[in-house]
Formats: C-alpha cells, structure tokens, sequence
C-alpha cells in the first residue's frame, strides 16, 4: 500500500495503514519520520495518532517505513561515532518527540563491536550432512531468489513480521550486488538444499578501504546452522584483513545477542521500535 505523507513546520512522516500486526492485531505504521525539535515532532505524531484514532486504527508502530524489510527504530543510545552502511539513523529529538505524543518502546535492539582476530571461538559442533561454503558470486539474482524463499521461512516466527515478494526483495538488495564481497557472504545447505545463509560487507561508510567488516544478518532453519554461518564468517574475515566486525541490528532477546557478548562483543549502539494503542 502506497504511504501517506503528511507535514507540519518543522516535521514531516509517511503513514502505512497496513503494517504488521502487533499483539495479534493489525497496526498502522509511521515512517519516514523527520523533525527539527521534540516539539514540533510530537506535534505531528500526535496529530497523525489522532486522525488514526478516529478511523479506529488501535495499534500504531514507529518508526517504521511499513514492514521490517524496509528502515525502522529509531536511534536511543549512541557513543558518538558515525552511522555504519544501512544502519538507521534519527534526529538527537526523535526519541523524545514520540514519547511526547505517547508512544512507549516495544521492541529494543542493539549494534556491538568486536576484534575480528579475538572473537574468534572453537569451531562449532558437527551438523550431520552440512556444507558451509562462500557464495561464489555466480547468477546473484538466483541465489538471492533461494535466499528469499528461505527468509520467508526463518523470518515468519519474529515479532512483526509481514512477508515480502519475490520482486521487491530483489528490488530491495540487488543494487548492493555491485558492492558485494562474495568471500563474505555464506550458504549453509544440506544434501544440496539451501539450509541457511549469511550476509556480511565491508563497512563502505568508512570508504573503500575500510577495515571493518558488518555481519548484517544470517539465519538458518536447522539448530546450529547460526554458529557455524558465524564461524566462517569471522574466519574469512581475519584472512582478509578485516580488523574489526559489527554485529549489526540485534534484538536485545535475540540468541545472537549472547553469541554477540561471547564473541567480545561491546555495545556502542542502542535502538528502539516504539508503539502506542490510542485510547
């Protein structure tokens, strides 16, 4: 569904009356979302909250471009240092314009740092039949396809997912394809199948010539696919010469939040999603 925008002095946001559900009922989604001041931010948020409220809308989510696919939460804590490549980003008064028009946190998240070299552990417990290999850089739009399809499988048990098509996956992440470091890029699979994959790149943010390397996502459908996705990654990264590795975007009750911590892992990021039921 198309957003709506709607602007105020000083403020301005787009509105998704079809986001993600919320608590076991549908929620309408405020994104895009920009302000000058607190004030004039919860202005606008309150007013959108009320022009929701009066079409007996009872969940709104935000920041949130529409999905979980797409920019959402808002930056709560920060030690200062600049925004790493697709990292979300907000105003110094964004958190408190949206607890100004009522909206408390729902969901809380977290980036950390660690030494590559240091945070390498143990090699993980054999997976019967598993194979972990570098992505080859061949036919990208057929694998990030398979990726798709096993996204939608991986993904469907989170809090406030809404699933995505084919197409705009691929509209999402195919313009990276010419950014991509495929000795940083993992497939698990068993007997063939595609069992699981991992995400990483260079923190381009930094320039070309960055030493820091993000490990963006990754996901399996098998137990213990995560550690062994991990592994690798942080292997090819020390052999690379990648100094330091971002574990990027984790949900605070996330299982990669404790491999996060075990891996050396310190906290230099903080965010939320927040939400309010109107009354």
């Amino acid at each position: 569904m198309t957003p709506e925008t709607r602007k105020a002095e000083g403020a301005s946001a787009k509105i998704w009356r079809q986001g993600p559900d919320w608590d076991g009922a549908p929620a309408a989604a405020i994104g895009a979302f920009r302000c000058d001041s607190a004030g004039s931010g919860t202005a606008l948020l309150s007013a959108i909250v009320a022009e929701l409220a009066a079409e007996g809308v009872t969940r709104i989510l935000g920041p949130m471009d529409g999905d979980t696919w797409h920019s959402y939460r808002l930056v709560s804590e920060s030690d200062g240092s600049p925004p790493f490549l697709m990292e979300p980003t907000s105003a110094p008064d964004a958190l408190a314009a949206w607890e100004g028009a009522g909206f408390a946190p729902v969901s809380r998240y977290f980036s950390a740092r660690a030494a590559v070299a240091s945070g390498i552990g143990a090699a993980p417990r054999p997976v019967p039949g598993l194979v972990v290999r570098p992505w080859d850089g061949t036919a990208p739009q057929t694998q990030f396809a398979h990726v798709h399809a096993l996204s939608v499988r991986a993904f469907a048990g989170n809090a406030f997912y809404v699933p995505i098509g084919l197409d705009d996956f691929l509209a999402m992440y195919m313009p990276f394809v010419p950014m991509l470091r495929k000795e940083l890029i993992f497939l698990a699979e068993i007997d063939g199948e595609l069992q699981g994959f991992l995400f990483g790149i260079p923190n381009y943010a930094e320039g070309p010539g960055s030493k820091t390397v993000i490990l963006k996502t990754y996901a399996g459908l098998v137990p213990g696919i995560g550690h062994h996705l991990v592994h690798a990654f942080d292997l090819a990264a020390r052999d690379l010469g990648f100094e330091t590795v971002i574990h990027a975007l984790i949900h605070d009750d996330n299982r990669s939040a404790e491999r996060s911590r075990q891996h050396g892992g310190e906290i230099f990021r903080r965010y939320l999603l927040m939400g309010r039921r109107p009354e």
